[in-house]
């Protein structure tokens, strides 16, 4: 059975929401695995699901929940949705990657770990920060529609009359 639908059991009740107790356990655990791959600095891991799981010491569905988290950070995963126990995993750890992903997912409590600071400074830290937030602003070039300007759509109507209406 896919171990995406085993977390899904254990950690959404019946009407989708999430369980409590199941995921306060859980970002618990992830949070040591984070302190132990930075503290170690460890750049790959490699091996089937629950050999992984062993080593990290979680649980084969806990293990899935954190390739879940950290797949838009590393290269190499296979679909979440085929996983199992004795599927194989092999993936590098990009620092960089790994803690602009953290800021995307505002997961604070993880990319402000003081482990960080074995890895990048403190200027690194933050210019990774403002690095990552500044990808996802959005600058208009071109000038605003004033109010008593002809509307864009070419209606002929001023625009505050016509698609400017609010």
């Amino acid at each position: 059975m896919p171990l995406q639908d085993a977390w899904k059991r254990i950690s959404l009740d019946t009407r989708g929401e999430p369980v409590k107790h199941v995921w306060d356990e859980y970002l618990a655990k992830e949070k040591v695995v984070y302190a132990n791959i930075l503290r170690n600095k460890t750049t790959r891991l490699e091996g089937t699901v629950t050999e992984l799981a062993e080593n990290l010491r979680l649980t084969p569905t806990y293990m899935f929940a954190f390739l879940d988290g950290i797949h838009e950070a590393v290269d190499g995963l296979p679909e979440l949705e085929t996983i199992e126990e004795d599927t194989a995993i092999a993936f590098d750890i990009e620092y960089d990657r790994l803690f602009k992903q953290m800021v995307e997912y505002k997961a604070d409590d993880l990319y402000t770990m003081p482990e960080w600071n074995d890895v990048f400074t403190q200027e690194q830290q933050k210019e990774l920060y403002k690095e990552q937030k500044s990808s996802h602003t959005v600058v208009r070039n071109e000038a605003k529609t004033g109010r008593n300007e002809a509307c864009p759509c070419g209606s002929g109507k001023k625009f505050k009359k016509c698609c400017g209406v609010a």
